[in-house]
């Protein structure tokens, strides 16, 4: 299934480097409409299954992980990732 680039595939895992990475630069609006749906505390199955597009029913643990570590990563984007963004994006 190709996927719209508003709405690319996510991995079970985001990154976690201390640099942004071509990754963070393709899911800016994952990251965002995961820390929008944090603030309306929107249920993080919901969450899961709507933005992430997996299953938390068939898939707990991926869904569980997926979700955390997008969040994790989206928030790391609004303190500090946006910074490389502003300086020209990844290497």
């Amino acid at each position: 299934m190709q996927t719209s680039p508003l709405e690319p595939d996510v991995a079970d895992w985001a990154p976690t480097d201390a640099r942004l990475t071509s990754y963070d630069e393709q899911h800016l609006v994952t990251y965002w409409r995961l820390l929008d749906a944090e603030a309306d505390r929107a249920d993080w199955q919901e969450v899961a299954r709507i933005v992430l597009r997996i299953d938390p029913e068939r898939e707990p643990a991926r869904a569980r992980n997926a979700y955390s570590s997008h969040l994790a990563r989206a928030k790391w984007m609004a303190d500090h990732g946006y910074r490389h963004l502003l300086r020209g994006g990844a290497d």
